[in-house]
């Protein structure tokens, strides 16, 4: 890796990071282009473009989990050449990613210890662990193993153990995608707080608010390039949509709801735990009609993981009557058997749930889509090349076609080709967990806008989501979880950030709830 020499003008501080002529291909794409690109101590730096545009592969490239093919790399003023992610560490460099690196069979505790300083004892670290957690408002447990915790929580681990390490250099990817309202400006007041220490951070987030509210410069990719650099509270969302995708993304169109039968229905349902950590379910009950689209609201870890697995059959210890699809008692069927009545699902963990990370798009489409297959069995390659093909394009996932292997996608693509695959299929009941986590504004429209027109077909839609602004611009009727438990029922025209904030507390009036509950069913 070649260096180019820079030198600051007299009596100004050193960069905090440059990066010169950065580039790296694989095959059939350039990653990264001739990227370069300065950060300034105690800057908050935001790094923006659409999904594929080279923004994971660069971050990568400063953290030393990524080899660049050419260009240079300075910090503190100095030439470094970064072969790992314990040479980063080492240059005071720390790095939270898009797609978590954990170990799902140590606890909390074990796997922030791998990344500090052995001559921390666990103990220490836990007791720094519970600190920094409670100091941020990013509620962790130490001796919690990591398989046991939603996605949310997952996140929370990385940007603790990101904290743990005193960075001066803290490279954030997609920080906030599944944090709640709360969490994320609990985050920002963290953020802010290290920026003023003279900590920089490169921020990737897709929420244009966020990087306004938050960032203070903002380099532009497009196609693994630099094509702009702007201030962003100078900006408009609008005027950053069209630096990163060239247009400003397509308005929602609302229909007007006209709800069928009932395809979803839970009873009362109860779930004890299935560990210690786990949340137990208590009398959820709710429903989900034909033609409307129905969210739930509430704070990672308060029992969405676990409603979730017994809606899709992952689950079957529930009384068959509890939950009912399209009327059928369903609380015993197995996924498959959930499929065959038209119920699909995109679960939160891309990989590893949503898609096997080694095969390829269109095998990964066999996971739940059996079009390809013929009698006896037989499988039709070309059917199923064609189907994948399909979707790429209707989804514009940048990927090497139908053969590239999933965890090949940046994580937005991946998504991307996920919700494609589900909703292509025409369900008739579709349960999504969070539809639009990471990907970019334009994909996160047309994602939003295919649920909404699913809905207006007459599929009854369900949509788990900690973001708030998705769900009160999509949905018909909220619900919110906490502690297990579920809400009343809020039509969308009744729901605001601080009601349902209130609510994740587990703070609502049963009476109200019951009146509301009974109004829509006379409604429908």
């Amino acid at each position: 890796m070649s260096s180019q020499a820079f030198t600051p003008p007299p009596g100004a501080p050193a960069l905090r990071l440059r990066l010169a002529g950065i580039t790296k291909a694989y095959p059939g794409v350039v990653a990264n282009s001739g990227i370069s690109l300065a950060v300034q101590p105690g800057e908050i730096h935001a790094v923006l473009g659409e999904n594929g545009a080279g923004k994971s592969t660069l971050m990568k490239i400063i953290y030393g989990s990524v080899k660049p093919d050419a260009g240079g790399m300075e910090i503190d003023g100095r030439p470094v050449v970064v072969r790992n992610p314990q040479e980063a560490r080492a240059l005071g460099i720390s790095m939270v990613f898009q797609h978590f690196s954990l170990f799902d069979t140590l606890t909390v505790a074990e796997n922030v210890w791998l990344g500090l300083s052995k001559r921390l004892s666990l103990a220490e670290v836990s007791q720094r662990i519970k600190a920094t957690a409670e100091a941020y408002g990013l509620p962790l447990e130490p001796l919690r193993p990591v398989h046991t915790l939603s996605v949310g929580e997952r996140q929370r681990v990385e940007i603790v153990r990101a904290l743990l390490t005193n960075p001066r250099l803290l490279i954030l990817d997609e920080p906030t995608s599944v944090l709640t309202p709360q969490a994320v400006e609990n985050l920002f007041v963290t953020l802010r707080k290290l920026a003023a220490e003279g900590c920089s951070i490169l921020y990737i987030s897709h929420k244009l608010h966020e990087i306004r509210a938050l960032c203070t410069a903002c380099t532009v990719l497009r196609g693994g390039k630099v094509t702009g650099q702007c201030d962003p509270r100078q900006e408009s969302n609008a005027s950053l949509s069209r630096l990163m995708i060239g247009a400003e993304p397509p308005r929602l169109e609302h229909r007007t709801v006209k709800t069928g039968d009932i395809m979803l229905e839970v009873r009362q349902l109860d779930l004890p735990r299935e560990d210690q950590f786990g949340m137990a379910l208590s009398q959820v009950a709710l429903q989900v009609r034909a033609g409307e689209v129905v969210g739930i609201a509430g704070v990672s870890g308060n029992g969405q993981k676990e409603l979730l697995y017994a809606l899709s059959g992952e689950d079957t210890r529930s009384a068959s009557g509890a939950i009912l699809v399209k009327g059928q008692p369903a609380g015993k069927m197995s996924p498959a058997h959930r499929r065959r009545l038209g119920l699909h699902f995109v679960p939160e963990e891309r990989l590893g749930r949503g898609a096997v990370p080694t095969l390829g798009l269109a095998r990964n489409l066999l996971l739940t889509r059996k079009e390809s297959v013929g009698a006896g069995g037989w499988l039709s390659g070309g059917v199923l090349q064609a189907q994948a093909s399909r979707i790429i394009a209707r989804y514009q996932v940048k990927c090497g076609g139908p053969q590239a292997a999933a965890k090949s996608l940046s994580g937005g693509n991946l998504q991307k080709f996920i919700m494609g695959r589900e909703i292509d299929a025409g369900p008739a009941l579709l349960i999504v967990s969070q539809p639009t986590w990471g990907v970019d504004v334009g994909a996160a429209a047309q994602i939003r806008g295919e649920l909404l027109a699913l809905a207006g077909a007459g599929c009854a839609v369900l949509v788990v989501s900690e973001e708030l602004d998705e769900l009160f611009e999509i949905c018909d009727r909220l619900y919110v979880m906490a502690k297990g438990q579920l809400s009343p029922s809020l039509p969308r025209a009744e729901a605001t950030v601080e009601k349902v904030g209130l609510w994740m507390s587990g703070l609502w009036a049963p009476a109200a709830g019951a009146a509301l509950e009974t109004g829509a069913r006379h409604a429908a």
